[in-house]
Formats: structure tokens, C-alpha cells, sequence
């Protein structure tokens, strides 16, 4: 019986290996997957992807690169030395508590002071009870998204959207359709006419989700006018408003803007988060929704982590009763406007012409849009080599669009730092520019043939000339 040398294919039937009728057998290689497990994933699973923020993690974190990407709070400003010995107390003298499971739906006290925040924006008929303490905004939205959509259901959202959103309702199998803003937010003309596209094309809108104020990524403040408009909207269509507001106390040129949940007690889910005001690292947000709304709620939180954690819970609740949060928010205020301004300016200065950009009156964000013909997401490997990092405006996009454009953050770096960041994205931006004009006018995608007399050879030549190289016709 023969056998197979050592070294050699493995015999007919065997993995790996096909035979022919020749002397020598032919091995197909084998093609291990990647992950065994690919078959096996939820269908929700296939759309999911790296954000383009995320991606940028290991870019923005060397000390060379100035980042205008990341949207990370100036946490540097709090009192630490205050917020460490109160939470320090807090654990000695309530370790029992803090350190112990609490409530699906929040610490009870948390919940009231919750309340008091809101109420500086015109939300004063908000109780307790219909508070959800959630894991940062985040997870907010991806609970009510959880209780509200199914697989195929519309979601009418703000083109751009904040990315965050985009990847919860992607991994819910939502269809996006975005609705245009302009420098004054959402146009209540655009929503009207994607309201009535969907009605007559049968489509589901389960919500619409926006960011009145400061919007990430785009910087600007939805108008008094438009927010009656669209609420005025919201009734004669039956539209739930997905209202998430991280940005609204953050205002540099006037007091906050009444909620549009202050104007409507039902049509509005609110979602607000103490991540821009006081901590990100504490990871404490909240959901204030109707109460049958907040029973579902509380459910999906308990079926997803059981409760919030307590300990931040605890540490935010006592951060609110022992110190001065309300000017620590007018300090950070200050403190933002000042690199806004750094931002604004160096934009005017050193930007080529073409090039334009929102005038944020607060929050963290400016949108910017490239001159014609430039793409942010192609230009970005050159800005990380200019040692300066952006977002490209495709990933505040469902729909593949916002290559023009990129978001600019300004919370994080000092003025100087910004400056210095803008002028190396303008020096990028200039290169990108010089490229184009140099290549643009060339045809370099076709090619047809081209014949200098009647036997002459054909030869193929670039679709724009009509001439060889040497310049004969």
C-alpha cells in the first residue's frame, strides 16, 4: 500500500488537497477564515464598523499631534483637589451604599437634582419619577432606541448627526433619512416634506432625533422660530422628538434656550449627561420620559446592566449638594469661549479662500467645509503626517455623504495649541489645493486610440490629446 512521504500533500479525500489524473497533484490551498465564528453573528452585526473617531485613538494621543478631533471636556478645570477629598468622604462615610447595587432606575436624590439642572431650561414640570439614570447619554439613546425601533423602522435625523447616534440606530437596523440644517438648524421646511415623503412611500417613523443646541458635530443652535415650528410639526404629524442636549448649559452669548421639552410634556424624550458639565470619566447621564415610557425604560436597563453604577451616582448627587457647580459651569463657559475665539480667529486668517466654517455660540464644535473638489477623509493621512487630526464629515453621514467637510473641536487643546493646529491644517489644506490644480485638468481615468496617418500604428494615448508625446498629430 503506498504511502505518503513526509512533507508531501495528503492523500485523496483528505482537506487541502485535489488529484488529478497527471504525475503531479495539485494542492489548493487552504483559506483559513479570519473568524470561525462569521456565520454565526446576528444580522444586526453586519453594518457595524469603527467610528471615525474612534479610529483616531492612537493618532490623537501622541504628544506631537495637535488634535482637533476628539470632543474631550476641559476636566482640568474642575477643583480636583475638592472633587477628590468629597468623594474620598463619600466613600468612608457611605461605603455601605455607594459600593452596593442600587435601583434600575437611579439613585431617588440623584433623580431630584437632576430635576433642578433641567429646570434652567425651562423644564419645570419634570418629576423624579420620570427619570432614568443611565450610563452616560449614551446609553440613554440606545435604550430608547432598544424600546422603540425595529429592524427596517425610519428615523428622521439631522444631516450631519452626531456619530454616536448613527451607530446605535445602525446596530438597530434603522433606516436613517436625514433632514438638512442650516446655520440656524434644523429647516422645519425639509422635515415637513421628509414627513410627507414618508407617509406617501409607507414608510415607519418611530422618531425624530436632534441636537437643538450647540449640535455635534455641526456647532450651530436651533432658532426660537424654528423650535415652535417643529413642534407645531411634531403634533400635526404625531411625531415623537428625540431631544438630546449634552451642550445646552454650555452657551457663550445668552442664557439657555428653553428645552423643547419644556414646551411638550409627551411629544419630547429628553436625554441630558453630566459628561460636558462636570465629568465624562464618571460615565452618569439621564433619560426624562413619560411615565409609561420610563417603565419600558427601566426594563431594558435591567435586562442590559442591571443598574447604573452607584458609586457615580453617589459622587455626582453629592458633587451637585456640596459645591458651586452652577459657576463651575459659567467657568468652563469662559473657558470655552476663549478657545472658540482662538479657533474662529486663526481660521480667518489662515485659511485659503473656499474654505468655510460655522460660528458655534457654544458647545465645542465649528464644521468646516474644503474648498470644491478637496475630500477630507483622502486628505486625512497627510494631516496625521502635519501632525494635526480632524474628523471627516462622512462619519456624521449615514448615507456615505460629507466627504467636504470635517469637524473642528476646540474644547480640549490650550488657544495657542489651537492656533498652531489650524495653521498646519491650512498649510494641508494649500497642498491638497496645489495638487488639484496641477492634476485636475488632466484626463488620466480614460484612454482611446490614436493614429498619425493611414497606416500609421495604433497606439493608445491619453483621452484629452489628440497629439503623441513628441507633438506630432
Amino acid at each position: 500500500m503506498p504511502t505518503t512521504p513526509p512533507g508531501s500533500p495528503a492523500g485523496p479525500g483528505q482537506p487541502g488537497t485535489h488529484l488529478t489524473h497527471g504525475a503531479h497533484p495539485h494542492v489548493v490551498p487552504r483559506h483559513p477564515r479570519l473568524d470561525p465564528l462569521a456565520d454565526r453573528y446576528a444580522a444586526r452585526t453586519h453594518g457595524m464598523k469603527s467610528s471615525e473617531i474612534r479610529a483616531l485613538f492612537s493618532v490623537v494621543s501622541r504628544p506631537e499631534v495637535v488634535s482637533l478631533a476628539g470632543g474631550m471636556p476641559a476636566v482640568t478645570a474642575l477643583p480636583l483637589d475638592a472633587v477628590g477629598s468629597m468623594i474620598g468622604e463619600l466613600v468612608s462615610g457611605m461605603g455601605a451604599q455607594t459600593l452596593q447595587y442600587g435601583s434600575g432606575q437611579g439613585d431617588p436624590r440623584l433623580r431630584e437634582r437632576i430635576c433642578d439642572v433641567m429646570a434652567l431650561e425651562g423644564i419645570t414640570d419634570a418629576s423624579p419619577s420620570e427619570v432614568v439614570v443611565t450610563v452616560g447619554s449614551q446609553q440613554g439613546l440606545d435604550l430608547v432606541t432598544r424600546v422603540f425601533i425595529d429592524p427596517g423602522d425610519v428615523i428622521l435625523a439631522e444631516g450631519p448627526s452626531y456619530v454616536g447616534a448613527l451607530g446605535v440606530f445602525q446596530a438597530a437596523q434603522a433606516r436613517v433619512r436625514h433632514v438638512a440644517m442650516d446655520d440656524h438648524g434644523l429647516i422645519p421646511e425639509a422635515l415637513e416634506e421628509a414627513l410627507i415623503d414618508c407617509r406617501a412611500n409607507g414608510d415607519r417613523v418611530k422618531f425624530l432625533y436632534t441636537v437643538p443646541n450647540f449640535h455635534n458635530p455641526a456647532g450651530v443652535t436651533l432658532s426660537e422660530p424654528r423650535r415652535e415650528a417643529i413642534m407645531a410639526l411634531a403634533e400635526q404629524f404625531d411625531l415623537l422628538v428625540i431631544e438630546d442636549n449634552p451642550y445646552g448649559l454650555l452657551g457663550f452669548e445668552h442664557e439657555p434656550l428653553r428645552a423643547l421639552r419644556a414646551r411638550n410634556n409627551q411629544r419630547v424624550i429628553y436625554l441630558g449627561s453630566f459628561s460636558k458639565t462636570f465629568s465624562p470619566g464618571l460615565r452618569v447621564g439621564w433619560v426624562l420620559a413619560p411615565l409609561a415610557v420610563r417603565e419600558k425604560l427601566v426594563l431594558a436597563t435591567e435586562a442590559q446592566v442591571l443598574c447604573p453604577p452607584s458609586l457615580t451616582q453617589y459622587a455626582v448627587a453629592r458633587y451637585l449638594d456640596t459645591q458651586p457647580w452652577r459657576e463651575q459651569i459659567k467657568l468652563f463657559t469662559e473657558l470655552y469661549r476663549e478657545r472658540r475665539d482662538a479657533t474662529l480667529e486663526s481660521l480667518a486668517a489662515l485659511m485659503p479662500a473656499g474654505t468655510a466654517w460655522t460660528r458655534p455660540d457654544g458647545g465645542f464644535y465649528v464644521w468646516l467645509k474644503l474648498p470644491p473638489g478637496l475630500d477630507a477623509k483622502l486628505m486625512q493621512p497627510r494631516a496625521v503626517n502635519a501632525h494635526v487630526a480632524y474628523v471627516p464629515g462622512i462619519g456624521f453621514f449615514a448615507d456615505g455623504n460629507g466627504r467636504e467637510y470635517m469637524r473642528l473641536s476646540y474644547c480640549y487643546p490650550e488657544p495657542d495649541q489651537i492656533r498652531e493646529g489650524v495653521r498646519r491644517l491650512a498649510r494641508v489644506i494649500e497642498a491638497e489645493l496645489d495638487l488639484h490644480s496641477t492634476f485636475d485638468p488632466v484626463d488620466t481615468g480614460t484612454f482611446r486610440a490614436i493614429k498619425s496617418g493611414h497606416d500609421a500604428e495604433t497606439i493608445v494615448g491619453p483621452a484629452n490629446s489628440d497629439t503623441y508625446e513628441d507633438g506630432r498629430a
